[in-house]
């Protein structure tokens, strides 16, 4: 069971990227699929999450409108969608997979892949 995380990279503020999770050894829509972030000297903080088999979306406040989680069956990944970017939204992103509920809580989920940065500066 594993996930990758890609996407990540430096940008400007009000530009856009793409985070994706690209899952082995079990299928995305079995599980609840969050994204997690940490940045330097702040502690992890959960930022999207989406149910198993799709059932409901989840956004920390200080991403609601800007970001949307996503995901495709097909391709066993589920995507992170951030527009708008601002400089407070710089940290390493985390795809982390546990039960079949979402959760605020790191604890809660038990696989978790690498981070990829993401880097918002002028």
């Amino acid at each position: 069971v594993q996930l990758q995380a890609s996407g990540g990279g430096l940008v400007q503020p009000g530009s856009s990227l793409r985070l994706s999770c690209a899952a082995s050894g079990f299928a995305v829509d079995d599980y609840a699929i969050g994204w997690f972030r940490q940045a330097p000297g702040k502690e992890r903080e959960g930022v999207s999450c989406i149910t198993r088999r799709g059932g409901r979306n989840y956004y920390v406040d200080s991403v609601r409108g800007r970001f949307t989680i996503s995901r495709d069956n097909a391709k066993n990944t589920v995507y992170l969608q951030m527009n708008s970017l601002k400089p407070e939204d710089t940290a390493a992103y985390y795809c982390v997979m546990g039960g079949y509920l979402c959760a605020s809580s790191p604890s809660a989920f038990n696989t978790w892949g690498q981070g990829t940065l993401v880097t918002v500066s002028s």
